[in-house]
């Protein structure tokens, strides 16, 4: 019989390299404040349109911020995979992009969270 090894085991490996992390995060950083200036953007053509009416205002604007989301989302879930968010975790940063400045507030404390757990 052998005697149980009372060292502490070695710390597993990572499934996702941190350098691949780094770059989901900056990713993400930058899609969420992205998207956040382009909700506001979106934001002020709603209140042109309905509040003030303004009679054409620019209409490109819920189009580009459309796409950028898009994106956002993308980048989210690339990072969600890749730090093993669970699934209502994943689902409340991808929704707060829906909301004006809750994406950003969200990225802040998310990042800070992802770098001192992987040392980045």
């Amino acid at each position: 019989m052998s005697s149980p090894d009372h060292e502490a085991p070695a710390a597993a490996p990572r499934a996702t390299p941190v350098e691949s992390i780094r770059k989901a995060l900056f990713a993400y950083r930058l899609l969420a404040w992205t998207t956040g200036i382009w909700l506001i953007a979106l934001c002020y053509e709603v209140v042109l349109k309905y509040v003030v009416q303004v009679e054409n205002p620019p209409s490109w604007i819920g189009v580009v911020h459309g796409w950028v989301y898009f994106v956002y989302l993308l980048s989210a879930a690339n990072l969600a995979t890749k730090v093993r968010w669970p699934i209502a975790k994943t689902i409340g940063v991808l929704l707060a992009g829906t909301i004006p400045l809750l994406g950003v507030i969200v990225e802040h404390f998310q990042t800070k969270q992802i770098k001192a757990a992987y040392g980045i």
